[in-house]
């Protein structure tokens, strides 16, 4: 990470996009947070009615969509704008993208109940974690990827395309593409 210089011009989000150290109760940063609150919550009472408007309400939030994808709410996220995804991608209830950094997943994965994405990272010394310092690593799942319910995705992590991940694993670091992937920090079980 990089270092809390004070002397530094650019605004929180600048330093955020960047992947560096930057203060998250930033006031524009938290006027994108209630922005993105609304439009879940928007979501998530229109879907009940018109899942053509609740998507209209999705394509507001999230950065980009394709053709053809189904989110279950409830969906939260820190933005929504940091995010994409491909056609076909269907998420279960609950998913979590916190998007502080890119979230990026492919055409036609399945993401099963309660996943977690989460791209937020905090300093490990202490003083900048009381100063309220965080920073953030991206996430890539690739295409035709499947997450069992509840698999937590860690900062910095890429997920091969047609690879699977067990129900309930951590994943910790990059896994390869077309390979089954399990546990607590997930490993590979197999090759596909």
């Amino acid at each position: 990470m990089a270092s809390t210089n004070q002397d530094d011009s650019r605004t929180q989000k600048e330093k955020m996009l960047a992947g560096e150290l930057y203060i998250a109760n930033d006031p524009e940063l938290e006027a994108a947070s209630r922005r993105a609150y609304r439009l879940m919550k928007e979501y998530e009472a229109r879907y009940a009615i018109d899942r053509d408007e609740a998507n209209g309400v999705l394509r507001e939030l999230l950065g980009a969509i394709g053709p053809g994808v189904h989110i279950k709410p409830p969906i939260y996220v820190d933005y929504g704008t940091y995010i994409t995804i491909g056609a076909r991608t269907f998420a279960n209830y609950g998913l979590v993208a916190l998007d502080v950094a890119q979230i990026t997943i492919g055409q036609d994965v399945q993401i099963g109940p309660n996943v977690q994405l989460l791209t937020p990272t905090h300093p490990v010394e202490a003083e900048p974690r009381r100063q309220k310092y965080e920073a953030a690593q991206p996430i890539v799942i690739g295409d035709n990827v499947w997450l069992g319910g509840g698999v937590i995705v860690l900062p910095g992590v890429t997920i091969g395309e047609n690879s699977v991940i067990g129900a309930g694993a951590v994943v910790t670091k990059d896994i390869p593409p077309n390979v089954v992937a399990v546990g607590n920090p997930a490993r590979i079980l197999r090759t596909l």
